[in-house]
């Protein structure tokens, strides 16, 4: 009798939040009534992923999908759950990816959904060379606004700001496309920031944006940029946060404003838009928020000419900004150094985790540093498994459930959720920190799938990251640093070898080049690699420096086969499908370099 009131109750908590949540105009925020419903669910995590389970199966119980491996949505049963494990396959994105390009081609029979999904979403696309296509439900929209509101719980908890605070938000909405099969398709952002709840939403939560809605929806992403940057300048003593998708963005947006800020303070002095402003939209509503103001524009040059080389740039130009938010794990990493220069004393706070296939887990510990950040699973955003990654790399091992993780165990992470997709290995690993009640808190480790391997050599974007990093000290006794890095595997030669692409601030002499590419070399303590290297299996590693301004041309690539500059991700490993981005590199390579490091 108590396990059957217990989940009639848990029952009524996922439908009451649904309910909240569906909501289109959310007037009041009450922190501490949304920290209370979270603690309520992760106290119960096992009973409420269950109930998930069910609720996704019901829903999608006419799915062709889920028909051919014999599951009809009957979650009466008591072994919804093993049934479900027992006759559902794990799957990756190929598997997927024909069910998909059905839906995208307009066929609106029940494939993997129980009813034709609104729109489809773009990833990225920068590790295979082009995007892949995920479903886009409601059900993802609501549980986006649920994330955000218990994310920003826990961060206002810690680090309050006004009623009238406003965001600076570095946000940008590609454009939309309608497919063949007349579907709506765009980047995960594209379809959150274009949603009509979107507005009302970070309304709810003081996180209005500066700028407006034109410029997040700009066709030209570099005018938007400006613009972004010149709305926070006018509402500088709203500033609560500063924020951008990823770090990339944040550090991108304030290497703008050291170019552009002598521009920027014209247009405030004289009320006048620069007129590298030429979309209409845009130029009318910027506008409107232009008066003369040449107090202001005083106040915003001194501040500029005050600072050293742009430390403590984001305080110095926002003083009631409380923090700098955005996701700053895996492969934003390299980019929290020189984040933390211009943010100076103002904390870094980690965006929650997630991609483009739905969202995962909230930072509920928003005063731990970007290095320390983990992140507790929101139970009811779908249904979790975690499959234990084999030390050794061999063999396959059963995943486990939620509230089943061991604490120190590194697991990939398979989801299946309201969108069609089941069973979803992410290709994503984290390790797990510990528990949040009975949910797990887990810190992101890197991707599952090697991207440097030619020989028993086994290295991951982490393996990269560290190699980069121990050689990036060598070059900062000389003041310069790593703007952005990439990788490639040429097998052109024999053997073969890997090649890391490096553009950097300033110049120095072949000397101190050659021992970074050496430290590189040095950098990959995989046995396997440096085995290979040794007995020369794999050739030595090879460093070319590129030309100022060459990983701009590589995200205008990418931006130019739609993907959004909010969503952008650097490459960092480029294979042989990706050639036009291996073009753009190669034809701008000023040096190369040779390791030494096992002669």
């Amino acid at each position: 009798m108590w396990l059957i009131c217990n989940s009639v109750r848990i029952y009524l908590l996922l439908l009451n939040l649904r309910i909240w949540m569906l909501e289109k105009k959310v007037e009041t925020f009450n922190m501490n009534r949304v920290i209370d419903e979270f603690d309520e669910m992760t106290r119960n995590a096992d009973q409420v992923q269950l109930q998930t389970l069910k609720e996704i199966l019901h829903k999608n119980k006419s799915a062709i999908y889920l028909r051919n491996f014999g599951i009809n949505g009957d979650t009466t049963t008591d072994d919804t759950e093993e049934d479900f494990k027992a006759l559902v396959p794990l799957v990756t994105d190929s598997e997927l990816e024909p069910y998909i390009k059905r839906m995208v081609d307009g066929d609106t029979s029940p494939i993997l959904t129980g009813h034709p999904v609104p729109a489809i979403s773009l990833s990225s696309g920068t590790s295979q060379g082009r995007p892949k296509f995920v479903p886009f439900t409601d059900e993802l929209m609501e549980n986006t606004l649920q994330l955000f509101r218990t994310a920003f719980a826990f961060r206002n908890r810690e680090f309050p700001i006004d009623d009238n605070g406003r965001a600076l938000q570095f946000i940008f909405s590609s454009k939309q496309y309608i497919s063949t099969g007349g579907v709506p398709v765009g980047t995960a952002t594209t379809n959150v920031y274009r949603n009509p709840n979107f507005k009302a939403g970070m309304r709810s939560i003081q996180s209005l944006c500066c700028s407006p809605d034109e410029v997040i929806f700009s066709p030209d992403v570099h005018q938007a940029l400006y613009c972004h940057l010149l709305s926070g300048i006018l509402f500088r003593d709203q500033v609560q946060y500063v924020f951008a998708p990823f770090a990339h963005g944040l550090v991108h947006a304030f290497r703008t404003f050291e170019q552009v800020w002598e521009e920027i303070v014209t247009d405030v002095k004289h009320g006048v838009l620069s007129s590298r402003i030429t979309v209409p939209s845009v130029r009318t509503a910027m506008s409107k928020l232009l008066t003369p103001d040449p107090e202001l524009a005083e106040t915003i040059r001194d501040k500029c000419l005050s600072l050293s080389n742009g430390y403590g740039l984001i305080p110095a130009l926002f003083p009631n900004a409380k923090y700098v938010y955005g996701i700053m794990t895996g492969s934003m990493e390299p980019y929290v150094k020189k984040l933390r220069h211009y943010a100076g004393e103002l904390p870094l706070v980690s965006h929650d985790y997630g991609s483009s296939e739905g969202w995962i887990a909230a930072n509920v510990t928003p005063r731990l540093s970007p290095e320390e950040a983990t992140f507790a699973v929101i139970p009811n955003l779908g249904f979790f498994e975690f499959l234990p990654v084999s030390e050794t790399g061999e063999g396959e091992l059963e995943p486990v459930g939620l509230t089943d993780v061991k604490i120190g165990q590194e697991y990939e992470v398979v989801i299946t959720n309201y969108a069609g997709l089941y069973r979803y290995r992410l290709g994503d690993v984290v390790k797990i920190i510990g528990f949040y009640n009975k949910t797990p808190q887990l810190k992101f480790i890197c991707r599952r799938n090697l991207i440097l391997s030619i020989n028993i050599d086994k290295n991951t974007e982490r393996d990269l990251q560290l190699s980069v990093e121990s050689a990036a000290k060598r070059l900062s006794e000389e003041k310069i640093e790593v703007i952005d890095f990439s990788s490639h595997v040429d097998l052109s030669t024999e053997p073969g070898h890997y090649v890391i692409f490096w553009e950097i601030s300033g110049e120095t002499n072949e000397d101190v080049l050659q021992d970074c590419c050496n430290c590189l070399d040095r950098g990959f303590i995989d046995a396997g690699y440096m085995s290979s290297r040794k007995c020369k299996t794999i050739g030595a590693l090879e460093l070319r420096v590129l030309e100022k301004g060459t990983f701009k041309k590589v995200q205008e690539h990418f931006l130019s086969l739609g993907s959004s500059a909010g969503q952008f991700k650097m490459p960092r490993c480029v294979k042989p499908s990706n050639a036009k981005v291996l073009q753009i590199l190669c034809e701008n390579v000023v040096s190369r370099f040779f390791s030494t490091a096992f002669e």
